[in-house]
């Protein structure tokens, strides 16, 4: 790994109301503080919380102190309008988000999100300041019939296209995006990617990012796994060249393996 700072994002899901959040954000404090881990020292890794839209509501603040990063798990591309039941990014920014999941594969599947709103989305995020944590990765059947590489090549590429628009390129240059490799067969099935098999492809998604943007814009960009990631199996992620954190699903739940995954990650 280069000089890029590890991440460790949780992913809630629709879990947790505000009143739970309250719960957990108590409970890390004293894991946090058994642990002697303070995030906001240099070397510590980046840890940042996607809560559901209702739990966001003073979950900035009350995160400050513990120097934890608070994110939202979607957002509509357009700035207002007719969009029932939607989001805009200066409603999460007004919410003290500064991270954005975009294009997670729960939204693809069960929402019909396509590459082309992804990648919408992603710019729009980086044009109002927020980091978009990109999401991409293959189905067991398009595993299985050795099609991964042709489909992170276009989820991706709808992304990569879309980010050269001149609106972007300081944010673009700066880094100020993450990529999320989540193969769909390893989400909240116990099931995960190989250590070997999760830099194959991330190592695949810093390629096409370089050939795109250039080395430095390569090196910058972090890329995190996600899969049924925790604390038994993150070591073995994060021993890899290209894997810079990880993007959690359940282990994020529970305040005590969470801090356990950001403790690995510090050593």
């Amino acid at each position: 790994m280069a000089n890029r700072q590890r991440m460790i994002a949780g992913n809630w899901k629709m879990y947790k109301t505000r009143q739970q959040a309250q719960v957990f954000i108590k409970e890390l404090t004293q894991t946090l503080a058994s642990a002697n881990i303070e995030l906001a020292k240099d070397g510590a890794a980046q840890a940042v919380l996607c809560a559901p839209f209702t739990a966001l509501f003073g979950l900035s603040e009350a995160l400050k102190p513990l120097s934890v990063g608070v994110g939202a798990q979607n957002m509509h591309q357009a700035n207002e309008g007719a969009y029932t039941g939607e989001v805009s990014a200066e409603m999460l920014l007004d919410l003290g988000c500064e991270y954005v999941i975009l294009g997670h594969s729960e939204r693809r599947a069960y929402f019909a999100e396509t590459d082309d709103a992804v990648a919408a989305k992603t710019v729009v995020a980086l044009q109002k300041g927020l980091v978009p944590i990109v999401c991409v990765g293959e189905t067991l059947e398009e595993r299985e019939n050795d099609k991964t590489s042709a489909v992170i090549r276009t989820q991706l590429g709808a992304v990569l296209q879309a980010l050269q628009d001149e609106s972007v390129q300081q944010a673009v240059a700066s880094g100020a995006w993450v990529i999320a490799y989540e193969p769909v067969w390893a989400i909240g099935t116990g099931k995960s990617s190989s250590a070997d098999d999760a830099q194959q492809v991330i190592g695949l998604i810093r390629s096409l990012i370089t050939e795109t943007f250039g080395q430095s814009v390569g090196q910058a960009v972090r890329i995190l796994y996600g899969g049924s990631v925790k604390p038994e199996n993150i070591a073995t992620y994060l021993a890899q060249q290209d894997i810079d954190g990880a993007l959690v699903g359940g282990a994020s739940l529970q305040a005590a393996s969470y801090t356990a995954l950001l403790e690995q990650s510090a050593r």
